[in-house]
C-alpha cells in the first residue's frame, strides 16, 4: 500500500531549514545527498547547480511520516515560488500500483518526467495534475521487506 508524504523545495537553504526541522522533531536524516553525489549521466544537466546544494534529505517525523525536501537550481530554478514549494510524494507498495497511480492522478496535467527508472529507485516520476498539485511517484523494491 502506498504511503503519502510532504516534499518541500528550496531555493537554496534546504540544509539550513532542515536542521531546524531535525531540533525541533528530534530526529535524525534517514538519507542526506548533495548535487554532487550524483553519478554522471548524458541525460541530467545539472549546470548552474552548486554541488554542495540538498538533492534529497528525508526526515522521520513520527508515525510512519517523513518529511523530504531538496534545493531547486540549474533549469529548475526558474519555476520556484515560494509558498507554492512543495509535493506530495507517494512511496508506492509495487511498481504496478506506482505505475497505476502515476497514471491515474496524472491523467490531464502535466507530465514533467516520466515515470521511469533512476539511480536512486525502480521507478520515480514527476507531474502537475489537472487541478495544479505537484506530486511525485516512486517505488523502490530494495526498501521491500
Amino acid at each position: 500500500m502506498a504511503s503519502v508524504n510532504p516534499y518541500l523545495k528550496f531555493n537554496g537553504n534546504c540544509e539550513e531549514a532542515f536542521n531546524f526541522y531535525k531540533t525541533v522533531f528530534g530526529s535524525e536524516f534517514q538519507y542526506i545527498g548533495r548535487f554532487k553525489d550524483i553519478p554522471p549521466s548524458d541525460n541530467s544537466d545539472l549546470k548552474g547547480i552548486d554541488g554542495e546544494k540538498i538533492m534529497h534529505v528525508s526526515l522521520p517525523v513520527g508515525n510512519g511520516t517523513v518529511i523530504m525536501g531538496s534545493d531547486t537550481g540549474g533549469e529548475w530554478a526558474k519555476y520556484f515560488a515560494q509558498g507554492t514549494n512543495f509535493s506530495l510524494s507517494i512511496n508506492a507498495g509495487s511498481k504496478e500500483e506506482a505505475e497505476r497511480l502515476f497514471n491515474g492522478l496524472s491523467g490531464g496535467g502535466k507530465i514533467a518526467m516520466p515515470l521511469n527508472k533512476t539511480f536512486w529507485s525502480d521507478c520515480f516520476g514527476m507531474f502537475t495534475d489537472k487541478f495544479g498539485i505537484n506530486w511525485m511517484v516512486s517505488f523502490d523494491g530494495s526498501q521491500q521487506k
